[in-house]
């Protein structure tokens, strides 16, 4: 029997997810000690012999899970996913089908568990990542694949490797994860190359499991495709194992994202706050949270979320410039998380002056840059605003009655005041409330 998509299953499960807007990624693990980014077995070419041996230092003695929760609620976000299994193999958690995992660590802890645990005690919505790939096990691919460490030598030849084996090993991983923890509100696999992608996974299989064990569960597009590509519910041809959302990365979507037949995706922006996933001691080319919040604002206004990556160092701590800037970000949400968690795209063209988000009939005004003269609302005609406030205050701003837009009787102004400075400089959002109907639903 061939595969029947429903829109109405599909629509139930990701209902929360398209309106929570904002989440943490937590990419963590063993190459936090070598503190090169989570590549760094595959860029140096680092055998397991070499590699190996830090596990026997992974004692992370300030690894506090309530506290990254704590601070994932505190900067606004909703829903957090944290690698339970990167490429290199080591497992965050106790899986019975290896002993490279952190149980058997000087640390002697199952990760995942107090993660999860955590995140739930802080109203969070709780993810995995799972990593497709595993360069440690014996019978995934070594020689000549695309990103193993030891692809371009020949002493790691491939023969006498099961790849079937190795899938085995893969699907009983993702089933200990959806029986040991727990209901998981969402997976995210991580990822498809070359000839390895769909059904190259036993993909079929892997789902249905997954579907039966969580059957709310949200899954990613990985199985499929890599940070690139958009699968086939986006192509308007759902495979068994096609995706819930788009996940493109480090990149927002110039337009938002739509199917082949034009209607919206729901999608996912997954973003470093540096240059790397894991931990790099050395990478200090933080994005700002100035700029940060307006990303998150931009994705919103494109019906999309934001994943915002933080990488704990080897201690357990959060990077101190992650922690300034997420608390940055959280001043700036807990007086404007409103324009952000629970809207979408305004139906309205790009104003100039920053961007639209909107939840029902309520219209937010992002005002990155402020205007010369009162500030153009484009797209609204005077009798469709019923009142204009400060978002973060709730104070009243007056529609403009001023003589300097005259010549433009069809638009309506609002009136910011005297003074050639924003309220807040980052982004001052206006709350407009609109009469009912007056502006046709994005679609």
């Amino acid at each position: 029997m061939s595969y029947q998509f429903s829109r109405e299953d599909y629509q139930r499960r990701t209902a929360w997810y398209a309106k929570a807007r904002f989440g943490m990624f937590i990419h963590w693990g063993l190459y936090a000690i070598p503190a090169r980014g989570e590549w760094v077995r595959s860029v140096e070419r680092i055998p397991s012999g070499d590699y190996d041996p830090y596990m026997q230092e992974f004692a992370p003695a300030h690894c506090d899970m309530m506290e990254w929760m704590r601070t994932a609620r505190a900067a606004g976000m909703q829903y957090v996913v944290m690698t339970a299994k990167h490429h290199d193999g080591f497992c965050l958690f106790d899986s019975a089908c290896t002993d490279f995992k952190s149980t058997n660590a000087p640390a002697g802890r199952d990760f995942v568990r107090e993660y999860l645990e955590a995140a739930r005690a802080c109203g969070l919505r709780a993810g995995l990542y799972f990593s497709l790939i595993d360069w440690r096990h014996p019978d995934f691919p070594h020689y000549g694949d695309q990103h193993h460490p030891m692809r371009d030598d020949p002493a790691y030849s491939n023969e006498n490797r099961d790849f079937d084996r190795y899938l085995t090993y893969l699907h009983n991983q993702v089933r200990e994860l959806c029986t040991n923890y727990g209901k998981l509100d969402l997976l995210w696999f991580d990822f498809s190359y070359g000839e390895l992608r769909g059904e190259a996974w036993k993909a079929t299989d892997l789902i249905n499991m997954v579907r039966t064990l969580q059957p709310d569960v949200i899954i990613d597009n990985r199985l499929e495709v890599s940070g690139e590509g958009f699968g086939s519910l986006a192509a308007c041809a759902p495979t068994p194992y096609h995706g819930d959302f788009v996940s493109p990365e480090q990149i927002i979507p110039p337009n938002g994202l739509r199917d082949a037949e034009g209607k919206p995706l729901i999608w996912e922006s997954c973003v470093t706050m540096n240059n790397h996933w894991g931990y790099c001691a050395t990478d200090h080319d933080y994005k700002p949270a100035s700029m940060l919040i307006k990303k998150l604002v931009e994705c919103v206004s494109k019906g999309g979320n934001l994943l915002l990556n933080v990488g704990p160092d080897a201690q357990g701590r959060f990077p101190k410039e992650s922690a300034e800037a997420l608390a940055e970000i959280g001043r700036w949400m807990d007086r404007n998380g409103e324009s952000v968690c629970g809207c979408g795209p305004a139906g309205l063209e790009k104003p100039e002056f920053g961007r639209f988000t909107r939840k029902g009939e309520r219209l937010f005004c992002h005002v990155f840059e402020n205007t010369i003269g009162p500030l153009p609302l484009f797209g609204l005609k005077k009798e469709d605003v019923l009142s204009i406030r400060r978002l973060a205050d709730g104070s009243e701003v007056p529609v403009s009655a001023s003589w300097v837009h005259s010549d433009y009787p069809d638009l309506v102004f609002a009136e910011l005041g005297p003074s050639p400075l924003l309220p807040d400089p980052v982004d001052t959002v206006l709350e407009v409330q609109l009469r009912a109907g007056s502006v046709p639903e994005y679609c």
